[in-house]
């Protein structure tokens, strides 16, 4: 893949989410000498990246400033940022919650201000990326964004910002709930008898195979859970207790319903 790395890129903040798509960025390229971290701590984040503790005087032009604090923080840290940002600067914000008209507010200057919300499995090429941003964005902007986006995985693009909140709550938060299930699916195989160490292993390499082939194949996962499923059989007297009164579709609507209404939530805050 060839990708046209920013040729500078700014980066407010490197916790999990940041640091899970710097770290993916490097690995598929990115020089780190054409980074820079703001980072209070001053703690280093990798070989070459040039990390400091406060706001510099100057950005270069044409810099690309990916906000990745915390959403709390963006007025904060608008007053001394926003003055050093041009009409050309590309302006990403992976903040949950913050709206476009938001980011605007604090940031008026650039053309171009781009929402993403990833996920972590970006550090390995495999996460998700929604994207989302407004007419004032050139296009060219959309297009430097999108294939920067690529190396990290799944990149899609929402029309309705409206929206946002509910993705982020699926694909953004998902993996948390993925790997709670994980440890769900292990602890129940200890609880019935099997040994704790191999229960995980179990169940790690489940979910690791079965998602792949999901993956992979043409076929919805419900036509493939019917596949293994067959009548009378063990897996199908297990699915039953899932399908009934669709107790695990409640379940993940009710999960999804208040992750999102949080986002919600944090948006009304700022």
């Amino acid at each position: 893949m060839t990708i046209s790395w920013p040729a500078h890129l700014f980066m407010v903040g490197c916790g999990n989410m940041a640091g899970a798509m710097l770290t993916r960025w490097l690995a598929s390229g990115l020089d780190p000498a054409c980074v820079t971290v703001l980072r209070p701590s001053g703690k280093a984040v990798a070989d070459g990246v040039h990390v400091i503790t406060a706001i510099p005087a100057t950005l270069p032009k044409g810099a690309t400033v990916l906000l990745g604090m915390k959403p709390q923080q963006i007025a904060a840290v608008a007053i001394d940022l926003a003055p050093l940002l041009h009409a050309d600067t590309v302006l990403i914000s992976i903040l949950a919650g913050t709206t476009l008209d938001s980011l605007r507010t604090h940031f008026p200057r650039p053309e171009a201000a781009i929402r993403v919300m990833p996920n972590t499995p970006v550090s390995v090429g495999l996460g998700v990326c929604a994207l989302y941003s407004d007419p004032k964005t050139p296009d060219t902007a959309r297009h430097a964004v999108d294939g920067l986006m690529q190396p990290l995985g799944l990149v899609e693009w929402i029309d309705d910002e409206t929206q946002f909140n509910l993705v982020t709550a699926l694909s953004g938060c998902g993996p948390a709930y993925l790997f709670r299930f994980t440890d769900a699916l292990a602890a129940a195989g200890q609880a019935l008898g099997l040994q704790e160490g191999q229960a995980a292993r179990l169940a790690l390499a489940t979910v690791q195979g079965a998602a792949t082939l999901a993956a992979q194949s043409p076929d919805s996962p419900g036509m493939l859970a019917d596949r293994v499923a067959s009548p009378g059989g063990m897996t199908r007297k297990g699915m039953d207790v899932l399908d009934q009164d669709t107790a695990l579709l409640s379940l993940l609507t009710e999960t999804l319903r208040a992750a999102r209404d949080r986002g919600i939530e944090m948006a009304a805050l700022k």
